[in-house]
Order: structure tokens, then C-alpha cells, then sequence
């Protein structure tokens, strides 16, 4: 139990989903009893008014039905609850309600009851008044020192107080400069009205200047305003407190003058009469709400104040006194008597609990047991430890964040991939210059074992393919039931792809014991595209500007055999030539040597030599492994064509460069484009009429030329992403000829990978350049060093666009160097020790520990 905890005296819940604010809540001896006893009385935005007489809760007690009064629904939302002398001829207390639209003033009255449910109360209404603007909220008292009676005051939506005596009403006017309500406040020492201003100022007005001001109601300016008839709103002071006020409340709890608080969304004021600030408060939360109240000290005033910490504190003027904890968090707070206990502290959440608590400290009667004496055995306890630590490390081990599966999963998603393309294409807006433009179609199966509910599958493909439908949404599947979608795959850019791999992913959700709404989860199945679907065969073309050639460990294969879907079948027809034709790219010729076990590729164009070299070694894997051979190896002797990369990447560079002019430009436009629309501006609203002097025209110009700007910069983009993909197929290529080259491993061809396409999308805030060398300098200063020096150097934390891509170029030709001389990719620990590989001229089983480089 916490000691500092508001004791809980009683407490209530209020309807179901409704809301609540700051207005909603008041205390006050409503029904005129006469006994010094409090009500609450509570509104909600759900047009509901309740009005409860608390009575202490025993133990293992809720709320008593007598504690609830009267409960009416008033069909409009409650948005302010007040009580005053508001009836004209009488003193007594009634209640005011306000509506967004209408104020209704009604009096609360009980009748004894002759049975043991108590007395009956009902409302009547003595009077509304139907209001022609939309109401924020309320004030009320005695305006301009009248006896005896209370007046209200409303403030609109759109600034307007209006003033009604009662059953009549008086007069209304317009807040000068307003631009959003704010709280509103009356003093009735200065007789003048408190509120905080959207200009984040605190501003009071005499309600004298107020009555003989100009009428709301004729707020165009007249000839006889021009002449002076009518007096302007002045504000009688002002203050700025430099943020936008929650709560007003003016206090005077002696015979001297009155103070006035503000709660602001980070500090509290108090002031005094003439607008001097007395103290303030530097809150380091955020305040909900909060109340003055009268303080045992001289001079002093207590306040409490509310916070969304589920926290209510106390403070005598700048110092806090208390804290207490809250179950909820009040919107507004009030202190009210009761019978049993005086000084009860009232607070309402905006989700309707109503709670009465008092600030009190309950001891603790909790006793720790004792502890009994025994002769410890270290030997038994060393065999308990070594126990635990087991159990401890094997549930480390096999600890999943998702409940564990049987043998077949909740969900299981499978595509399909049609081995022929569309005998129809489906392709749509294709920016492909081509007479047919291909598709295939994919089908995705999804089978669940347990009923799911609103499950997503959602398809991506890289760019520059493009899907028929890129969603799907299932609003239930039922268990065993197979679920079928299709949709087809098209080549829309005017470019090739850097892969033929699209993903499928799933997300449903598997309810579980602890959470029924169910465990978020995904699954994934990834399908691969047919190389047919982006290039279509035609006659091999011998001459070509880049060459590459593949070795393999095994004797020369038909190459019918492994371009079946290219290739007609021909009995006894050995085909060592086979031409292919891109879409959007240069043709690619494949030759395979009739006497050696090589194979080249050729194009005239470096990038587009990618696909056709993936596709080769893929169709070879799978060759080989039907055939039943476990050694098949393939392997490029090199060198590495790093000049031909190194010129996409400029090409690429520069499109971003160019792109970053246009940024500036289009920058260097725009201002100039405001300025002038200032200077025109200030021309339009000049009484005396003064020439232009071709502003307009300046204007003009200066308005094509943004558009002119912003076409470019557009054509600038498509041409960067385009060659973006151009650059990812480069890198591709580089990727799988390195891994050739020096025989790199699965998990090493991943860290190369991760190395050069760190990105999925190229931007100008982070490029693929800096990135790219970012990553590269690690490996060079980690498992590549030469030196303990090179591993001491720390990278840059901060990546931003180079100046140009020769440090870029250096570090690439110097990764491809140490890996040539026997450097190997590692992210271990000690992936920059120094290993131990065999030397020429030592035994077998001697080593000599050398660097990596």
C-alpha cells in the first residue's frame, strides 16, 4: 500500500462511453436544503445529468443507490454546469446548463418519501434561452454590483459574450482580435471578465466598457461609429504568458484584493487586479486541470492541481506540500462538504469516474515473518545453482517470442507461378516501347488451420514490374478451407529489373490465452518470375562491347537443356549459340565452347549482362542436381570489370548532383516568387493607387520558370531512379563474379551483399553512395585491416552526400584487392585477429600466422 495515495471515500462510474471535461463538473447545496451539505452535480457530452449525495462506503461496499438523486437525459450535449442565483424574485440556487446551442435554467427540488427508497427529486425548467451562435462556456455572477441575483455570461465559438439578466437577454460583444476561445473568468472585486486570448495573452475587461461598447449585433462599421457614437472594446490590461491557458480562477478568501490564477500547459500564474504577476510555477508535467483554495497560513493560497501522471498535488504558492496518487485522471476537481466529512476533494475523469477522496496516510500493518535460523549447506546449494543455470540456459535457447507450433503451422501461404506466360497480357499503362508486352500470371494459395479472421496478403515485385492487384483482404478463413487469389506480372518501366524475386506476405492474427484479440503474425513466401516474362529470344549477335565468361568443372552442356522455354527441341542438335532480346535493354548473346567447358555472355551494354549470368548459373545448379552431381563448381578467372561499374556509378552520381541543383534553384525561385507576391501585396492594399512598375510581369516570369523548374527536376527523378536499377543490376553482377572469383561462401555472399545494396530505395537525404562507402570502410578497417592502426579508426557518424566518388572508387578497388590476396569476410568479434593459413614449403600440419591482407 503507498503512503502517498488519495484515500478513496467514496466513488462512482458513469454510464458506459461517455465523455467529460472541466465544465462538466460542479458542487453545490443545489436543492436549497439548508443542512451546509454539498451535491455533485455532473453533466456529459451524451446529454446525461446526474446528481449524486455521497455517503461514506463501507467495506466491501459499492455505490448505494441512494446516493444517486436524479438522473435526466436531456438529448443535447452538456457542455457547462453551474449553479447560482439565476432566477429572478427569489435568492435560492438554481442550475445552469449550457448546450451548444441553448442555456437552460432549472430548479432542483426533493419530496420526502414515505417508504425506505428515500426522497424523490425531480428538475423543472424556469426558463431557457435558444442561442444564435454556438456556445464554448460560461461565467456567472453579480455583473456591474447588482444584489442579490446572479447574471450569466457566454462566450461563442466565434468570440462573442453574451450577456443575459436572467430570464432576458442583455446585450452581446465581439472579443477584439479573436481567433480561437479561451477560458473565461469573472472577478467580482473589479467587477471585470479574465480570459486568455489565441495571442496567448491574458486580458481583462470592465464589464462596464463592455455594456456601453458597440453591440455585437451591429458590428459593421456605421457612419455614426465613424463620428464616435459608439465606444471600441478596450481591454482594461493585458499579459503575456507565452502559452495557451487550460483553466482560469479568481479567489479572494479575505478583505483584501483578489488574486487571480491561470493553469497554462507547462506553468501557473498568479496575479493580481491590475495584471503584475504575484508568483508563478514552472510545472515539469502536464497539467489537467486544477483548483485555489483557502490556506491555513496567512497570506498564503493553497492549490490543487491535477496532472495526466495519474497524480494530484498540493502546493502552498510556489511550494508543493503534497502529492497523492489517483486511479484516473481528473479533468476537473472541486472540494466539497458532506455530513460525514468536510473537505472532501471531488475529481472526474473524462471517461466518467467520479471519485471523493481525502489526503491521509494509512499505516502499514504488514509484519515480515521471521526468518528461521538454519545451518546452511553451500554443497546442496551449489547443486541447486548449477541446476538453475541449466534450466536457465536451455530455456534461453529454445525461448520464442510466439507460442510454439506443431508440426504443420497455424497458416501456411504458397505461390504458384504459371509456366506459361498469359496467352492474353494483362499489362496496362507500360511505359515499354514494344509491340507485345508479356505477363504472367501468379496464384497465391493461403490455408489455415484455425479460423482467422481479417487476414492481408500483400504483394511486392521490384520495380520496374508492376502488378495487376498488389492486395488482398480475407474477412475470415475457414480451418482446412484453401483460399485461392491470382493476379498477373508485367514489365511497366523502360528499363530492365535488377531481380526477377517478388515476396507474398500474409498477416493475420492467432489468438492466444492471455490476449484473445490475438498475437500479430506474418507469413512469407517468396516466387521466382520467368526470365521469358522480360526478354524474348531472337538471332546471336557476335559482336558485342562487354564480355564475360563463366568456367565450370564439368564437360559442355546443350544449351537446349537449359533454355528449354527459349529453344525448340531438336533431336541430335547440338546448340552452342543463343541470342536474347530485352524489353527495354541491348540484346545479350550467350556462347557455350564446343571443346572447353567455358561459356561467355556478351552485350553492349554492361548492366544488362546481369540477368542473363544469374539466369546461367541458377539453370546450371538445377541441371546438375537432377542429373545427381554434388561437385558441380563455377568459378570466373577474372579480371573484375570495374572500370565499366565505376561509369554507372558516375552516371548515377551525377543524376544526383543534378537533381540537388534543381533543389536550389527551385529554392532560389520560390523566395523570390514570395517576395514578390509581397510587394504586389503591399501595392493592392495602398489607398493611394501607385504604378506597378512590371511587378507583374516579373511575377509572370518568375512563375514559368518554377514550373519550368519543377518539370525538369521531375525528368531528373525518373531518369535517377532508372538509373538507380541500372546501378543495383551492376552491383548485382559485381557481386556474383567476386563470389566466383574467390570462392566466397554462402554467409560471405550475404555480407557482400548487405555491403553493396544496403538500400531498397536511392533518396537525396541518404544516397546510395555514401552509404555504400560506409560500409565498405568498415570491412576494411574490421575483418579486412592490414593493421591493429587501420582497426583503431572510427567512421563518421553522420553520412551525407560526397563531393564526388573517387574515395568511393578507391575503397571498392581496395576491397577487391585484399580480398584477391586472401582476405575473407567476417562480422565476428575477432574478425581482425590474425589468422593462420598454410604457407607454400611447410608441412601440412605447420602454420604461420599471417595478416588477411
Amino acid at each position: 500500500m503507498s503512503l502517498f495515495k488519495a484515500r478513496d471515500w467514496w466513488s462512482a462510474t458513469l454510464g458506459e462511453n461517455e465523455e467529460f471535461d472541466q465544465g462538466c463538473l460542479c458542487v453545490a447545496d443545489v436543492d436549497n436544503s439548508g443542512s451546509g451539505q454539498d451535491k455533485i452535480i455532473v453533466g456529459s457530452h451524451s446529454g446525461f445529468l446526474r446528481i449524486f449525495s455521497p455517503h461514506s462506503l463501507k467495506a466491501a461496499e459499492g455505490i448505494q443507490a441512494e446516493d444517486l438523486l436524479l438522473e435526466v437525459h436531456l438529448r443535447d450535449p452538456v457542455l457547462q454546469v453551474e449553479v447560482g442565483k439565476f432566477v429572478s424574485g427569489t435568492e435560492l440556487l438554481h442550475l445552469a446548463v449550457l448546450h451548444p446551442r441553448k442555456l437552460c435554467v432549472y430548479s432542483v427540488s426533493g419530496t420526502l418519501g414515505n417508504v425506505e427508497h428515500g426522497n424523490q427529486y425531480q428538475i423543472k425548467l424556469m426558463y431557457e434561452h435558444n442561442l444564435q451562435r454556438t456556445a464554448c462556456n460560461m461565467t456567472h455572477g453579480p455583473f456591474g454590483g447588482v444584489k442579490g441575483r446572479d447574471l450569466i455570461c457566454i462566450q461563442s465559438m466565434d468570440g462573442v459574450l453574451m450577456f443575459f439578466e436572467q430570464e432576458s437577454y442583455a446585450f452581446g460583444r465581439f472579443l477584439p482580435g479573436f481567433l480561437l476561445p479561451g477560458p473565461l473568468s469573472y472577478n467580482p472585486r473589479a467587477d471585470s471578465f479574465v480570459t486568455v486570448s489565441s495571442c496567448r495573452q491574458v486580458e481583462s475587461y470592465k464589464y462596464q466598457v463592455l455594456a456601453f461598447a458597440t453591440d455585437a449585433d451591429t458590428r459593421k462599421e456605421t457612419e455614426q461609429q465613424k463620428i464616435g457614437a459608439a465606444k471600441k472594446l478596450v481591454a482594461d490590461w493585458m499579459l503575456s504568458i507565452g502559452e495557451q491557458a487550460l483553466d482560469i480562477c479568481i479567489v479572494s478568501f479575505n478583505q483584501t484584493a483578489s488574486s487571480i490564477f491561470v493553469l497554462g500547459e507547462r506553468n501557473f500564474f498568479c496575479l493580481k487586479e491590475n495584471g503584475q504577476i504575484r508568483f508563478m510555477k514552472k510545472l515539469d508535467y502536464s497539467p489537467s486541470c486544477f483548483l485555489p483554495y483557502c490556506s491555513v497560513t496567512e497570506g498564503t493560497i493553497n492549490t490543487l492541481v491535477g496532472n495526466h501522471n495519474n497524480m494530484l498535488l498540493v502546493y502552498q504558492d510556489v511550494t508543493l506540500k503534497w502529492a497523492a496518487q489517483l486511479p484516473h485522471i481528473p479533468v476537473a476537481v472541486k472540494v466539497a462538504n458532506f455530513q460525514d466529512l468536510k473537505g472532501v476533494i471531488v475529481t472526474l475523469s473524462d471517461s466518467g469516474q467520479l471519485q471523493g477522496s481525502y489526503l491521509g496516510t494509512d499505516p502499514s500493518l504488514f509484519q515480515a515473518p521471521k526468518v528461521e535460523s538454519r545451518d546452511i549447506n553451500y554443497d546442496e546449494l551449489d547443486v541447486e545453482m548449477k541446476e538453475l543455470q541449466r534450466i536457465i540456459k536451455e530455456a534461453s535457447k529454445t525461448q520464442d517470442i510466439l507460442p510454439k507450433m506443431e508440426k504443420e503451422d497455424d497458416l501456411t501461404l504458397v505461390a504458384a507461378v504459371s509456366s506459361d506466360l498469359d496467352s492474353v497480357s494483362q499489362a496496362v499503362d507500360s511505359e515499354v516501347e514494344s509491340e507485345v508486352i508479356p505477363s504472367v500470371t501468379v496464384k497465391l494459395s493461403v490455408k489455415s488451420r484455425l479460423a482467422v479472421q481479417k487476414s492481408m496478403v500483400s504483394i511486392y515485385v521490384p520495380q520496374p514490374l508492376a502488378l495487376t492487384q498488389d492486395l488482398f483482404i480475407f474477412d475470415s478463413i475457414e480451418p482446412g478451407i484453401t483460399k485461392t487469389v491470382s493476379f498477373s506480372v508485367y514489365q511497366k518501366g523502360k528499363c530492365p529489373p535488377a531481380d526477377l524475386e517478388g515476396s507474398a506476405v500474409v498477416s493475420f492474427s492467432t489468438p492466444t490465452e492471455l490476449n484473445p484479440e490475438g498475437v500479430p503474425r506474418v507469413v512469407q513466401c517468396k516466387f521466382r518470375l520467368p526470365l521469358r516474362l522480360i526478354c524474348s529470344p531472337i538471332q546471336a549477335s557476335k559482336a558485342a562491347s562487354h564480355k564475360l565468361t563463366i568456367d565450370t568443372n564439368k564437360p559442355p552442356v546443350n544449351l537446349i537443356y537449359l533454355f528449354p522455354d527459349f529453344l525448340d527441341r531438336v533431336e541430335d542438335d547440338q546448340i552452342n549459340v543463343l541470342g536474347f532480346q530485352l524489353l527495354a535493354g541491348k540484346k545479350v548473346t550467350l556462347l557455350a565452347s564446343k571443346t572447353s567447358q567455358r561459356y561467355r555472355i556478351q552485350s553492349e551494354q554492361f548492366e544488362d549482362l546481369w540477368l542473363i549470368t544469374r539466369e546461367l548459373v541458377l539453370r546450371f545448379e538445377e541441371y546438375f542436381q537432377k542429373q545427381g552431381v554434388k561437385d558441380f563448381t563455377c568459378s570466373f578467372s577474372g579480371p573484375l570489370p570495374l572500370q565499366e561499374y565505376f561509369e554507372l556509378i558516375d552516371q548515377h552520381f551525377e543524376l544526383r548532383l543534378n537533381i540537388e541543383k534543381y533543389e536550389n534553384l527551385l529554392s532560389e525561385r520560390a523566395v523570390q516568387f514570395r517576395a514578390i507576391q509581397r510587394l504586389l501585396l503591399t501595392r493592392f492594399k495602398d489607398k493611394t493607387p501607385t504604378p506597378l512598375q512590371n511587378l507583374d510581369t516579373l511575377l509572370d516570369g518568375t512563375y514559368r520558370q518554377i514550373i519550368g523548374i519543377s518539370d525538369a527536376m521531375d525528368e531528373a527523378q525518373q531518369n535517377l531512379s532508372r538509373a538507380f536499377i541500372r546501378l543495383k543490376s551492376a552491383t548485382h553482377l559485381m557481386i556474383i563474379l567476386i563470389g566466383l572469383w574467390h570462392k566466397l561462401s554462402k554467409d560471405q555472399m550475404g555480407i557482400l551483399q548487405a555491403t553493396f545494396l544496403p538500400l531498397l530505395q536511392d533518396g537525396q537525404e541518404l544516397g546510395w553512395e555514401e552509404s555504400v562507402d560506409a560500409a565498405v570502410s568498415h570491412l576494411l578497417r574490421t575483418c579486412l585491416s592490414k593493421s591493429s592502426k587501420e582497426q583503431a579508426l572510427n567512421l563518421t557518424s553522420q553520412l551525407s552526400i560526397p563531393k564526388d566518388t573517387a574515395r568511393l572508387k578507391k575503397h571498392v578497388t581496395l576491397l577487391c584487392d585484399r580480398l584477391a590476396k586472401g582476405g575473407r569476410l567476417s562480422l565476428s568479434a575477432d574478425s581482425g585477429s590474425q589468422q593462420a593459413i598454410v604457407m607454400p614449403g611447410f608441412p601440412m600440419n605447420a602454420t604461420v600466422p599471417v595478416s588477411n591482407a
